[in-house]
């Protein structure tokens, strides 16, 4: 049995939709407030516990606060079929997300990190066995940088492979990047990371080349409605379109994304076939409201898949 061990944030989204996102000085008058579970790492976790084949097992790292809604979290976290003793609550609030939806569903977020400030070098260490015993690390950007790299550096030096969802966006040391196999930035942490504006299939292709240069094996540049740009070290390079869909709400789309492909790829899927089943998971993602909420179950994205073949 495949593990896949997800290290990130744990967050309670305050989530309101609004007629436009609010400008300095405005009062806007939102409907539909609600009250979700999110972060990054956690919905990515979600997504891989509710979208993985039968022969994998999902492992959550992460902090909550000894607060109510840390602990309803991580009930709520267990209850989702993944390993949760890797979740500990530390003092202080669970880390918050205040999430604006528009008419057209894109979101605008701000967040107060609380316990997850914790996952520091000191948190790694304490679950460095479980990440060595890994098929697969995803990591995200939601946490201490030198947690993720001390959680990078221990999965290299055991020959697990290291996926990283650059998100949000931030420089990144040098030293990191030979420690991942894979890495999958939209074009606004593509910009960041690279200084590159990608705009077409020739700027994708130049920003691949910038990661495979630093040592990443695999890139994968998602593209929102224009689909993936994936592009191997000293290999192939396509875009591969998605899906059409009506979108409502794009709050954890991209962390469906990444929690599908990974899931899918380390359960033995090539990775056209895992790209196909992420975006098909994340289509369907957006055409509900919230963040974990909106991610599907396994056997409805195989058959919006068989819908759409």
């Amino acid at each position: 049995m495949k593990k896949l061990t997800i290290l990130g944030s744990v967050n309670a989204d305050h989530v309101i939709h609004v007629p436009h996102f609010s400008a300095p000085g405005e009062t806007v008058q939102g409907v539909d407030y609600q009250l979700a579970f999110g972060g990054k790492g956690a919905n990515q976790a979600v997504a891989a516990a509710r979208l993985k084949s039968p022969e994998l097992t999902v492992e959550f790292l992460a902090c909550v606060g000894d607060d109510a809604i840390g602990e309803r979290i991580k009930t709520a976290l267990s209850q989702d079929g993944m390993a949760t003793q890797g979740v500990e609550s530390v003092m202080g609030a669970t880390g918050m997300a205040f999430i604006q939806v528009n008419q057209a569903g894109e979101n605008s977020i701000v967040l107060a990190a609380g316990a997850n400030n914790a996952l520091d070098s000191a948190f790694v260490e304490r679950h460095a066995n479980a990440i060595a015993q890994s098929a697969g690390l995803l990591l995200q950007l939601e946490t201490p940088l030198k947690g993720v790299l001390q959680a990078a550096e221990i999965a290299h030096a055991h020959q697990v492979p290291v996926i990283l969802n650059p998100a949000p966006a931030r420089p990144l040391p040098d030293e990191l990047y030979p420690k991942l196999t894979m890495i999958t930035p939209n074009e606004t942490e593509t910009a960041l990371l690279t200084g590159i504006q990608v705009t077409d299939d020739a700027s994708a292709r130049q920003a691949a080349q910038f990661f495979h240069r630093k040592g990443v094996q695999w890139v994968v540049i998602t593209l929102g409605a224009k689909g993936v740009f994936i592009s191997e070290m000293n290999g192939h390079a396509e875009r591969v379109t998605g899906f059409c869909v009506q979108p409502k709400d794009t709050t954890a789309a991209g962390d469906t994304f990444n929690g599908a492909l990974v899931a899918a790829w380390l359960a033995g899927e090539n990775l056209s076939a895992a790209l196909r089943y992420a975006q098909a998971a994340a289509a369907i993602s957006v055409t509900r409201l919230g963040a974990q909420p909106s991610i599907p179950s396994r056997a409805e994205t195989l058959q919006f898949l068989a819908d759409h073949a």
